[in-house]
């Protein structure tokens, strides 16, 4: 995938780095919680959980549009972004996290899901000529990685006891992320809001139809004991941070709004002590520490000098 030609003019104005950094922690707060209410869930299928959350976040976003009274139609008749965006950033991360969390708790697999910014950094400097890796932000994504192995610390050794299974399945995870975040960035002239609207449409839909095939009708029995949990995953995990996130990409770049997956093991961590009976000691102190500097050179490197 390439960029389209003039497709630089047609991104906004760079933001400012008060907007970037409101909207980072923002978004990798409520996204972040998405963990801690997968895990309130309960043992629900991960393909119904998915169904479930894309269906929701997709009836508050329309409840949104139409308190707007905006249209519903994608832009330009792109309905082909809406299919790849609810596979890439819906149906699929959503199943992989739902099934991962049966498998290893909730920091480890933030902390997995972090390595995704790298990936998008990596491709977005080979693919886009205005995202390449500048020494200050080269540093930055060193320095955000060095952050991740000192959460992560232990948890990285073979004996650890972490489900190799599990990890693996958040590789994927992040991988899924970061190429929506690069196929977000190719799109021209699109509505963010739409975007997101679309995205979940499209998740919601192939989700629920694959709940339906694997797992089958009885599955949805567990689901009204969750409706609590599940609400909040739909609404303040999925369709408040896809709508600031869409926003975020179209006006930062996706190496910059990528960022976002650097801070949420260090809400996840706080979520997990004051919710899951979780401890957080030193190391992870230290390493969110680090994280945070890591996203400081690499989300505001190069837009100071662009404002002045």
């Amino acid at each position: 995938m390439s960029a389209a030609p003039g497709e630089a003019a047609a991104l906004p104005v760079a933001p400012t780095p008060v907007f970037m950094a409101v909207n980072l922690l923002v978004c990798s707060m409520l996204w972040s919680t998405s963990f801690l209410f997968i895990k309130l869930s309960g043992s629900i299928n991960p393909f119904v959980l998915a169904s479930i959350r894309g269906l929701i976040g997709a009836s508050a976003l329309l409840l949104w549009f139409a308190v707007q009274a905006k249209s519903l139609r994608p832009d330009n008749g792109q309905w082909h972004h809406w299919v790849v965006l609810g596979a890439l950033n819906g149906w699929i991360p959503n199943v992989l996290v739902a099934h991962a969390l049966t498998q290893i708790g909730t920091a480890p697999a933030a902390m997995i899901q972090a390595s995704g910014p790298l990936i998008v950094a990596i491709l977005s400097h080979l693919l886009y000529a205005d995202e390449r890796l500048t020494p200050r932000r080269f540093v930055g994504v060193v320095v955000g990685l060095a952050g991740m192995g000192i959460l992560i610390g232990p948890a990285a050794l073979p004996d650890s006891g972490i489900s190799a299974w599990g990890a693996l399945t958040m590789v994927a995870t992040a991988l899924s992320y970061a190429t929506a975040n690069l196929y977000v960035r190719s799109i021209k002239q699109a509505d963010p809001a739409r975007l997101a609207l679309g995205q979940q449409i499209c998740s919601a839909i192939p989700a629920t139809a694959l709940a339906l095939v694997v797992a089958g009708p009885s599955a949805f029995e567990a689901v009204p004991n969750s409706a609590a949990s599940l609400l909040a995953l739909g609404i303040v995990s999925t369709a408040l941070p896809i709508l600031l996130f869409m926003r975020l990409i179209r006006r930062a770049g996706p190496t910059r709004a990528s960022m976002v997956g650097y801070l949420q093991p260090v809400w996840t961590a706080v979520l997990a002590v004051l919710f899951l009976n979780e401890t957080i000691g030193a190391r992870e102190i230290i390493g969110g520490a680090v994280v945070l500097s890591g996203v400081a050179l690499v989300s505001l490197s190069g837009r100071l000098r662009s404002a002045r």
